[in-house]
């Protein structure tokens, strides 16, 4: 069309190139000092020598593929390895721990139930090896403490969020609204009574009864107590809690 400029096409050695590929082409040049006829005799020799190293053949690539999936097989190993090592790291300084713990109530045996809400309120539960250690150091069977640490609801086995949920289920709250209430905290959260959520912010649980009828449906999050909540003030109230 007359009164506007034709395009100009462009093309290399006979192939013709994108904008893109235009511009690199003259950066290649600019910086290596090459006319367009060296550098594609360069790289035709490039190409050459890359397959008369067999590097095309299909035999090569697959051993190729395979060094590469045995690197990443290495590497996870590498992994599980340095996981390993950091949990024997961190029951060493949990163990170090209790033992200022221990200490501090003079290894007494009759200390046994402070010493394991001391555990408890430090590290939100009481592990297994933490059940071993008190029972070395008190010298009480590990079965008389494992039956302690069951029977009151004050200790946990299992590793707790920063901050426990609790919503009431009794006959006062639920006939008020208690089960949508927890229906709502498993979906917000993510987990089902009894779990941790994966940030280990909160542990949600149900309960039959936290002695505040009047209130229900109460929700307690720690020690404050959330009464006559809806389902649509849950969020609101999580969000709290960091």
């Amino acid at each position: 069309m007359e009164g506007k400029k034709r395009k100009e096409k462009q093309y290399f050695v006979g192939v013709r190139l994108t904008e893109e590929q235009r511009k690199l082409l003259s950066q290649i040049q600019e910086d290596a000092g090459l006319s367009k006829t060296e550098i594609l005799l360069r790289g035709l020799e490039l190409l050459s020598e890359y397959y008369s190293l067999g590097l095309d053949k299909p035999l090569l690539s697959t051993e190729l593929k395979r060094l590469e999936e045995e690197a990443l097989r290495h590497a996870e190993a590498l992994k599980r390895i340095r996981r390993r090592e950091e949990a024997l790291k961190e029951i060493v300084r949990e163990l170090r721990d209790i033992d200022r713990i221990v200490d501090k109530y003079d290894g007494k045996p009759e200390a046994l139930i402070q010493i394991l809400l001391d555990i408890q309120a430090k590290y939100r539960w009481i592990s297994k090896p933490s059940l071993i250690w008190v029972s070395e150091r008190l010298g009480i069977p590990v079965s008389r403490i494992y039956q302690i640490s069951t029977f009151y609801k004050a200790f946990s086995l299992t590793p707790q969020g920063r901050h426990r949920v609790r919503v009431c289920l009794g006959t006062a709250c639920h006939v008020r609204g208690g089960p949508q209430i927890m229906e709502a905290a498993e979906r917000l959260l993510g987990v089902k009574d009894g779990e941790v959520t994966p940030d280990g912010r909160f542990t949600l649980e149900r309960v039959n009864c936290l002695g505040c009828c009047a209130l229900g449906p109460v929700v307690v999050i720690g020690n404050e107590y959330y009464g006559g909540v809806k389902p649509a003030d849950l969020e609101k109230i999580l969000s709290k809690y960091e």
